[in-house]
């Protein structure tokens, strides 16, 4: 439980929950690319007496997850004794909305929440759809009497204090986020959470693995959506004309980054900068967090080249694309490390927060 953390979008972390599994390709890919971070924390500390043991176990292919979950109960209330006012990351070790977290353990998390308005709580998930019915179950009204049990039996509240004082539909200090490593998740994922009742809605499209967009989604229904400016249409056919819908949901952050660690995989540039360039447009704020261990540019000798699609291969190895020129659509990066790496994106730092 970090009272600080080093994540740069975060001032502190808070890990009320153990446990988690792999779900998609942000989590990890075959032939041991990238990884879960916390997977392999969790891993390393498993053993008899530690706290991450029967949670994940070690294996000749690293760290695994064993898919048990559970609340910690000795670190539920610990943001109601920080007193100086921070940004608080929830979960950075697992996902609150796992399938195998019982919702009660979920209230719990809310209440204390709820209790501590002088903090704002950064959720994210991978987990869309479940928080989605989560947070708007009951017909709309969501788990709030239950959440509102939770903090009673946690804290002294007043008898006047009801539902008004913890939120209806959402929590004023609470936001809600997904993660979106490609195309495909952000079209998954992001529906759900524009159809969650939020303070603030955010992503984080970290590791990025390919092209996102989100000034023109398709969504189930058959509609397009702009995520970021909160605009449905209808593309019409036949004698029907194009329709479109405003003052819809939206996203109000975009949080990029590249993937980190032994196992890392290298992203195309031009990923981050569409993301930049569409939040610019839609006056959304975009927080880039760093390269990863690959820079466009650099001296060291593993060099890759990614494709605009999402494939890519170290170009020392048979098994790359040799010494051909690259083609259009493509980049060569270099494993310098996150360090040096850095975060500026076409000379400049991009470090933006809602407002």
């Amino acid at each position: 439980m970090a009272e600080h953390s080093t994540i740069e979008w975060t001032d502190a972390t808070w890990n009320p929950v153990r446990g988690c599994t792999r779900i998609s390709a942000g989590c990890g890919g075959p032939n041991r690319q990238g990884g879960c971070y916390a997977e392999q924390i969790a891993a390393r500390f498993s053993g008899p007496g530690q706290p991450f043991e029967g949670f994940a176990e070690r294996t000749s292919q690293g760290g695994r997850w064993t898919g048990k979950m559970a609340l910690v109960d000795e670190a539920l209330t610990l943001p109601l004794r920080w007193k100086k006012p921070r940004r608080i990351f929830v979960n950075s070790m697992s996902d609150l909305f796992h399938e195998n977290l019982p919702d009660e353990a979920i209230d719990k998390v809310f209440a204390v929440m709820a209790l501590a308005p002088r903090h704002t709580f950064q959720v994210l998930t991978k987990r869309a759809k479940r928080m989605r019915d989560y947070m708007a179950a009951d017909g709309g009204f969501g788990r709030w009497g239950y959440i509102e049990h939770q903090a009673r039996k946690l804290a002294d509240v007043p008898t006047g204090k009801t539902l008004a004082h913890f939120g209806h539909s959402s929590l004023p200090n609470v936001w809600l986020g997904v993660s979106t490593e490609d195309q495909a998740t952000a079209d998954e994922r992001i529906p759900h959470l524009l159809e969650t009742p939020a303070a603030k809605r955010f992503i984080s499209a970290e590791p990025l693995l390919g092209a996102i967009r989100l000034d023109h989604m398709q969504m189930p229904e058959g509609y397009s959506n702009d995520a970021l400016k909160g605009e449905h249409w209808h593309p019409g056919a036949g004698s029907i004309s194009s329709v479109t819908f405003h003052g819809k949901p939206r996203l109000d952050w975009v949080i990029a980054g590249g993937e980190s660690g032994p196992r890392a995989r290298p992203a195309h540039p031009d990923w981050f900068r569409s993301l930049r360039d569409q939040c610019a447009a839609a006056g959304v704020p975009f927080f880039f967090k760093q390269w990863g261990e690959f820079a466009p540019s650099g001296r060291a000798g593993e060099k890759w080249l990614v494709r605009s699609e999402g494939s890519f291969a170290d170009y020392r190895t048979p098994e790359g694309i040799g010494h051909h020129p690259p083609r259009v659509g493509t980049a060569f990066v270099y494993r310098v490390g996150k360090k040096v790496a850095g975060a500026e994106l076409d000379g400049r730092m991009h470090r933006e927060f809602p407002t």
